[in-house]
């Protein structure tokens, strides 16, 4: 799943990244609102977390704009601003959660979660295919009786693949839902990454899940 940080303080922010990408997230960073504005505005993510006080452009302001360019991305703000006045005008801008400063990791994590099982982008509980089952809350996999070990972006691509079971997937969204917006798109990684995932979840199984739809994408089919 990709997240879009918008974070001036570059240490918050370093931090906060070290932590989705160690959970398998992927992250792009800005540290101003400009910037923020406009990758939120060209790119597709899951969710975009906010800083209130940005430089160039303000958290409001953002919120306002992408609401009114019918963004609808959920967008968690992040404010050291206590009073209640100021986390209802966050709302009341079209923001989805607020997470007061300072905050724990594990509590950033379970709020980012929340917003993307109410926007459908992940399931409230493990995806079930055929003998596949994947538990995002605990990032394992087990086809049958077997335990499979996968990096985090190999979870990140099947999670992908599971939640849009029997619906083929594009290169491109897989690249845009996987790795951030400097990643070079002329690259065959994603070929690299689905060939290590057959020889985990389908090597030596008499039932393949994983298929190729040739010129189109790939898809993991339950029939």
């Amino acid at each position: 799943m990709r997240i879009l940080l918008v974070e001036d303080e570059k240490r918050l922010s370093d931090i906060i990244k070290k932590g989705l990408l160690e959970n398998g997230f992927v992250v792009d960073q800005s540290f101003d609102g400009e910037e923020g504005q406009y990758l939120a505005e060209t790119e597709n993510y899951d969710v975009i977390i906010l800083d209130l006080m940005l430089p160039k452009i303000d958290g409001l302001e953002i919120c306002k704009y992408l609401r009114k360019k019918k963004i609808l991305t959920p967008i968690l703000i992040l404010t050291a601003r206590t009073q209640t006045t100021d986390k209802v005008l966050g709302l009341e801008s079209g923001a989805d959660d607020y997470l007061t400063k300072p905050f724990e990791f594990m509590e950033l994590k379970a709020r980012i979660q929340a917003l993307m099982r109410r926007n459908n982008r992940q399931p409230e509980t493990v995806i079930k295919i055929n003998d596949l089952v994947i538990d995002p809350t605990k990032h394992s996999v087990q086809r049958g009786e077997r335990d499979i070990f996968l990096t985090p972006k190999e979870f990140a691509i099947l999670e992908y693949l599971g939640i849009h079971v029997n619906e083929v997937v594009t290169r491109t969204q897989i690249i845009e839902h996987t790795w951030d917006y400097n990643f070079d798109s002329m690259s065959n990684v994603v070929y690299v990454f689905i060939a290590t995932l057959r020889q985990k979840i389908d090597k030596n199984e008499k039932k393949k899940l994983i298929k190729t739809i040739h010129g189109v994408g790939y898809e993991i089919s339950s029939n």
